[in-house]
């Protein structure tokens, strides 16, 4: 909005919206410095992550967030995530924790089906092993309900048991925004500040706030192949198939993970204003549009989350 601009109503509401959202995301961020003793913040350098750190930035100042950033690094992650993961955490006086599917590998706690196997999914067990590492109590991540129908099910602050393990009929119920955190020894909570955010809402957000992104999330030259309804970008993790046409098209990922399972779409949007514009237009949620490995029932994300992820 132009600063000689008067607001809208549209506008007045929509930033009390956001108001709103924001609001709850620092209370819950501060609910857990509260309430847990050794808590972490997940933090991949996508989107979701950033705009729940700008929101920890605002709930505790700048090198004063009480608790250490954690990332799981499949060892496939997109090389401009990873590196401007590391400039927000520097830049912030954040404690970031790296661990690394890869050193699960090794240790022979992870094994691939074949080379080519994508290790997204196999996240679960460096994360558990990472829990049991630093002895976390508590792991706040950027999920959000919007995005598939296992999300919708889990409350903010999602118990797990000692193995790491989502029970979706023996929830507890958060009526009033009173959060039930006892914990037994050995077990941890998963918390979702953004919950309640929608993908429309965290563009919005990122518009106003003027949030800094990796620059994978606007329009760029890349090449793809088209595969099963998605755009495949062209590496050397995920080469075209024979019989595979390689275009380059002008594509932005509205979400990103290993590169093995994470596709761009196509996209004219240079800037948070025109994806706010192309949100409200999109009939496909984002991990629909964008996700190979949410496209086979053997992936189904609630039988992953049972499983310890995220």
């Amino acid at each position: 909005m132009n600063a000689m601009t008067e607001p809208t109503h549209f506008d007045r509401l929509s930033n009390q919206h956001l108001d709103a959202l924001e609001e709850e995301t620092i209370f819950i961020l501060r609910e857990v410095a509260a309430a847990f003793e050794r808590p972490a913040l997940l933090f991949s350098g996508g989107k979701d992550s950033l705009v729940m750190l700008k929101c920890a930035e605002k709930a505790f100042g700048v090198g004063r967030i009480p608790y250490p950033l954690l990332m799981i690094d499949t060892g496939h992650n997109f090389h401009e995530v990873t590196d401007f993961r590391d400039f927000r955490a520097k830049e912030l006086g954040a404690e970031l924790i790296v661990r690394s599917v890869e050193d699960s590998m090794a240790r022979g706690t992870v094994r691939l089906a074949h080379p080519g196997e994508s290790r997204n999914v196999h996240q679960s067990v460096t994360l558990l092993e990472a829990i049991d590492e630093f002895r976390f109590d508590a792991l706040i991540g950027g999920a959000r309900r919007d995005e598939e129908k296992a999300r919708a099910k889990e409350r903010i602050f999602s118990h797990r048991d000692s193995f790491g393990q989502w029970q979706p009929k023996a929830q507890r119920p958060e009526l009033w925004t009173l959060f039930n955190t006892r914990l037994q020894p050995g077990e941890h909570f998963r918390v979702f500040p953004i919950s309640n955010w929608t993908e429309l809402d965290v563009w919005q957000y990122i518009e106003r706030e003027k949030i800094a992104l990796p620059s994978l999330y606007y329009t760029h030259k890349r090449d793809v192949v088209e595969r099963k309804g998605l755009l495949v970008p062209v590496t050397e993790l995920t080469p075209p198939k024979e019989g595979e046409t390689i275009e380059s098209r002008d594509v932005r990922f509205r979400t990103v993970g290993d590169i093995t399972c994470t596709c761009p779409v196509e996209s004219l949007a240079a800037n948070a204003a025109d994806i706010v514009i192309e949100t409200l237009q999109a009939d496909v949620s984002e991990r629909g549009a964008t996700r190979m490995d949410d496209k086979t029932s053997e992936a189904s994300m609630e039988k992953r989350k049972k499983d310890g992820y995220f």
